[in-house]
């Protein structure tokens, strides 16, 4: 089954509170899981690879074997490419950990979009966050 993973993350604060959000959905739009949660004290790119892995891991579940990654963090999709190094201490740990995930799936992608791109995933990042301060 083919699928697109729209993962954001964002932290109000950096570090502050933070949350993670994906969306999985098949190539007609239909939705197959759209989850945001908050996930404590953290940075914006911890929250950006908390998204990712949560997301990898519900495509695992799911049964999905080609991918596109979606997301608004070029730090993210470069580092995820292969392209920059993951040099920060709290990455390193979650970068393996979606390596390890995506090699399970067959094919993965990553690609960077404008955050307006990537209005679902956003959006529940933000719920989350707003959750989590009520």
């Amino acid at each position: 089954m083919k699928a697109r993973l729209s993962t954001d993350g964002g932290s109000r604060g950096n570090p502050g509170p933070a949350a993670a959000a994906y969306v999985i959905e098949t190539d007609d739009g239909t939705i197959l899981d759209a989850r945001g949660e908050a996930i404590g004290v953290a940075t914006n790119n911890v929250a950006e690879y908390r998204a990712l892995v949560a997301g990898l891991a519900k495509a695992v579940e799911l049964g999905v074997d080609e991918l596109e990654v979606v997301s608004d963090s070029e730090l993210l999709v470069k580092q995820m490419r292969g392209e920059y190094r993951v040099k920060n201490e709290a990455l390193i740990g979650l970068s393996l950990e979606a390596t390890r995930l995506a090699r399970q799936l067959g094919r993965v992608r990553y690609t960077a979009v404008r955050r307006e791109q990537n209005e679902l995933a956003d959006r529940l990042v933000n719920e989350a966050l707003d959750g989590a301060a009520g």
